[in-house]
């Protein structure tokens, strides 16, 4: 039985990832995740989804896998999401990804 069955279960793609789960995916996979860590499952349409999870007291957060969310990750620095609330999914901005990186979104 899962322990964390209990939890509301949210889905989030980057665009709607808040500056308050950027920072717990961080502090969570400090550096970086891994093959172990994803989770695969099918969404409400049939489509394959891969995402890693985070949880808060009262959810568990599925973050959908992206080149933009890696590099995020990567490049995090608490002080670039001063100016916005926890909760803004305006406060991560689309990152300039390198031209030869792809992105899966």
């Amino acid at each position: 039985m899962d322990k964390h069955a209990h939890l509301k279960r949210v889905i989030v793609d980057f665009k709607k990832l808040t500056p308050e789960v950027l920072k717990l995916l961080v502090e969570r996979y400090p550096d970086g995740y891994d093959d172990r860590n994803i989770i695969s499952f099918r969404n409400a349409n049939g489509e394959r989804v891969e995402a890693v999870e985070v949880l808060t007291e009262d959810t568990k957060y599925l973050v959908k896998i992206s080149a933009k969310l890696e590099y995020t990750m990567e490049n995090y620095d608490e002080d670039d999401y001063d100016d916005f609330d926890d909760d803004d999914p305006e406060g991560v901005p689309d990152p300039d990804l390198p031209e030869d990186g792809n992105d899966d979104d």
